[in-house]
């Protein structure tokens, strides 16, 4: 897949934003940037849009620039000149499409079912963007497409905000989520840079769905295992379940029968997409330990991080 969109894979969500006045775009940008969504989506629904563009990849170099509703291949090329790194169109158009990859311009094409799927394969596209989103079928749809057409990720967009976003980012075959909820108009109008970076931030959190899943306690042997969850079972009543390697009490607590990473066991949070996640906390300058990755299909189920808190290990598991 395009450099391009692996980074927007990684980073997992796309601002749609519409600008009228290109002064008020490096702060928008900064403000996403801080937020930590460092990528936006600026739409040629507006004249301002080129010179927005231009003074977003200028003054907020940490921010990839793509250029939004591109419908003509006149706008494609006033994007490229003015630096998109990216162009996404809502429907396919195969003139926007072509011209794009004739120039090796990353495209994201909308579609909305088989058709435009297969336009893209067509061209050797992996990306598409999904559009509009929630009126096209929403997540029924998505799941239907992924089974004729396994390897291409998609961008949903339209009718996607806080609320209904984890559906979205806990698909495989999700690139990112693609949404102007993240940079409402009245705040950028009224340049509210403090109340983006909020809701950039919220937005990142509706993403990665964290969650508190249990806690990992080590273990000598199995014996000690076995003692510990009987005298949790006598006590509270709590439900048993037992492993190869654990047992489980009330689901919360896991008691290994053996010393897992950490000095004392490990804390497990839930996660939409632990590959996501990773690439959040390597910016964030937190490293994993890959030996203890766990796969599932070909995706990452379950991983420590190269941290601990009060003697437990952090491990992520997908929800």
């Amino acid at each position: 897949m395009d450099a391009i969109f692996e980074r927007i894979g990684r980073i997992g969500l796309v601002p749609v934003i519409k600008l009228e006045s290109a002064a008020t775009a490096p702060g928008l940008g900064r403000a996403l940037a801080a937020g930590g969504i460092p990528v936006a989506e600026v739409t040629f629904r507006s004249a301002a849009a080129p010179e927005a563009i231009r003074r977003l990849k200028d003054e907020v170099p940490e921010l990839l620039v793509g250029a939004g509703t591109v419908l003509t291949t006149a706008q494609a090329a006033q994007a490229l000149e003015a630096g998109a790194s990216f162009v996404v169109s809502p429907s396919f158009n195969p003139a926007v499409v072509d011209w794009c990859l004739e120039r090796s311009l990353p495209v994201l094409p909308g579609v909305t079912g088989p058709e435009g799927v297969e336009l893209g394969l067509a061209r050797g596209l992996e990306a598409l963007k999904f559009f509009p989103a929630e009126a096209s079928g929403g997540l029924a749809m998505l799941d239907a497409l992924a089974g004729p057409y396994a390897g291409m990720r998609f961008v949903p967009t339209g009718g996607i905000d806080a609320g209904n976003l984890q559906g979205y980012a806990r698909r495989p075959q999700v690139l990112a989520v693609g949404g102007s909820w993240m940079a409402k108009p009245d705040l950028v109008e009224a340049e509210d840079w403090e109340g983006i970076e909020r809701l950039a931030r919220e937005a990142v959190l509706a993403l990665h769905g964290f969650s508190f899943a249990h806690l990992g306690i080590n273990g000598a042997d199995d014996g000690e295992a076995r003692k510990a969850a009987g005298l949790l079972a006598a006590l509270f009543g709590f439900a048993l379940k037992e492993g190869a390697s654990s047992i489980f009490a009330a689901e919360a607590l896991e008691l290994a029968k053996r010393a897992f990473p950490g000095e004392k066991g490990h804390i497990a949070i839930r996660c939409n997409d632990v590959e996501r996640a990773l690439a959040r906390f390597e910016a964030m300058g937190v490293g994993s330990l890959p030996d203890t990755a766990k796969l599932e299909k070909g995706r990452v189920k379950a991983i420590y991080l190269d941290l601990s808190v009060g003697g437990f290990a952090l491990r992520l598991l997908r929800a």
